[in-house]
């Protein structure tokens, strides 16, 4: 058994080696031939996965959120910029505490089935709010604030299976981690891309209620991902174990994560995040305002989103073949640095500086945006891939929601910290004279995190992998695919 899969897996790599696209014929069979080499040697129901939640909901139908919710709150519920950048917080919640949805599909199985379940019932609850905003007329801000968390929430709980999936294949196939890592970023870049473009169209012709019924499509979509999943049912369950199951799996997750190898990198992710405070509602509105601002139209929203879109596309392409061997440190060090820089693009904006030099809001905007996106992408993309190399094996899933829950929290952080700094500079719906200064100092915190890079390893995140005392005890299921996830819980427990 053995030798019949070292001869096949010599196979791969002699097909990978011969049989790959070369020269100019790459640039169009390259990519084909990257995702055939991935359904081959991750299973299709990976890859399927993964471009199904992260292209088409979280991509397409973020960005079609994204840009509905902005005009939801300034338009139909008419809150104020700092009020709007709390309140997106707040629906993010589910997104901080997803360890807790990779919890139950590890160890609460329902009529014996960890996974199939929580798919089904996630996507009916993304249809049901998205349904529940579009249908109402006059729907209360605490209400219409309910709904959009419970539209996250139906989002998390689908992202982290996907995310256990990447974990773990992350942990079997360390040298496709990064390869992982880019069909994630390149499906959701391309998803977001494909949804900024046409949001900006579908605000206008049926408003930003009318764009929330469509999301009821990508929710639906996480629905049948779960009636089309294989998986064994599990027999005779013991629910009354269960309590002992998330002791036990909590036990793990803190012996991993007290140690400095963890801990270290945790806390870098966390402090960079919450320091980059969160100003885009204030940017926002100014963008739309017809006094203060260029009074951009929704199309025009839309379409500088899919720039950024674009820029961070480019920016996870950069680092999957240019970029994916370098040192950890050396790329945090320059991406940090260069994004407070590219921050310093919306203070020129604001101050009308590009006007100066002839060039027009919406060619500086759309530059800078991209540039922005490009970089963050960059910032973010080894960090993901060391994220996944932490994960002990038989909880990846969720002791990776675990550390994206970090960097989620960070998120949290960011935006209400911008919502503070807007609302003590008076940054309102109309009022935007120290709008600059928020920029300014955004963009000097952003900077800040270059001081802590010793908290983070130095060499290739490729190349780190973490080290347990039960790693000689563990054993990798051979068929790497959605259902797996459920042979490796079973094991641990």
């Amino acid at each position: 058994m053995v030798e019949e899969e070292n001869i096949e897996e010599a196979c791969r790599k002699a097909v990978e080696e011969d049989d790959g696209p070369k020269g100019v014929c790459y640039c169009f069979w390259g990519p084909i031939y990257w995702f055939k080499m991935l359904a081959v040697e991750m299973h299709w129901s990976f890859v399927f996965g993964v471009v199904s939640i992260y292209g088409i909901n979280q991509g397409l139908g973020g960005a079609l959120s994204r840009i509905g919710t902005e005009y939801y709150m300034k338009d139909v519920q008419r809150v104020q910029p700092s009020e709007a950048q709390v309140y997106s917080g707040i629906t993010s919640i589910p997104w901080i505490i997803k360890p807790i949805w990779g919890l139950l599909t590890d160890v609460v199985p329902i009529m014996g089935y960890r996974r199939r379940p929580y798919f089904i019932l996630s996507g009916m609850l993304g249809v049901v709010s998205m349904l529940f905003i579009s249908l109402h007329s006059k729907l209360q801000l605490v209400f219409a604030i309910l709904a959009l968390t419970a539209g996250n929430l139906a989002g998390a709980v689908a992202d982290v299976t996907v995310d256990a999936c990447v974990a773990q294949n992350s942990i079997s196939q360390p040298s496709r981690a990064a390869d992982m890592q880019s069909l994630c970023t390149l499906s959701y870049s391309f998803g977001g891309l494909l949804g900024f473009s046409i949001s900006g169209v579908f605000i206008h012709l049926i408003g930003p209620k009318g764009v929330f019924g469509l999301l009821t499509l990508p929710a639906a979509l996480i629905s049948l991902v779960g009636i089309l999943l294989s998986e064994p049912q599990v027999s005779n369950f013991a629910y009354n174990e269960v309590n002992q199951k998330f002791y036990d799996a909590a036990k793990s997750m803190w012996t991993t994560l007290k140690g400095p190898d963890v801990w270290r990198p945790c806390l870098y992710m966390y402090i960079s995040t919450t320091v980059s405070l969160n100003i885009n509602e204030g940017l926002f509105y100014w963008y739309t305002d017809s006094k203060e601002g260029p009074s951009f139209s929704k199309e025009a929203v839309g379409y500088i989103f899919s720039m950024g879109a674009i820029g961070s596309f480019l920016g996870a392409l950069l680092y999957q073949n240019v970029l994916k061997n370098r040192s950890l440190r050396d790329m945090l060090f320059w991406t940090q640095l260069l994004f407070g820089l590219a921050g310093m693009l919306d203070l020129m904006l604001v101050q009308r500086m590009n006007l100066r030099f002839g060039i027009p809001d919406y060619l500086f905007i759309v530059i800078g945006e991209a540039v922005s996106q490009m970089i963050y992408r960059l910032k973010w993309m080894p960090l993901l891939v060391l994220c996944s190399k932490l994960c002990p094996s038989g909880i990846e899933g969720t002791f990776f929601a675990l550390l994206m829950s970090i960097g989620n929290l960070g998120d949290l952080s960011s935006s209400w910290g911008g919502g503070l700094l807007l609302h003590v500079l008076n940054v309102t719906r109309i009022k935007f004279e120290d709008l600059w200064l928020a920029i300014l100092i955004r963009n000097i915190l952003r900077v800040s995190p270059l001081c802590l890079l010793f908290l983070v390893p130095k060499g290739d995140p490729n190349a780190f992998m973490l080290s347990t005392k039960d790693e000689a005890e563990t054993s990798e299921p051979d068929n790497i695919e959605l259902a797996s996830l459920i042979h490796s819980v079973d094991d641990k427990f």
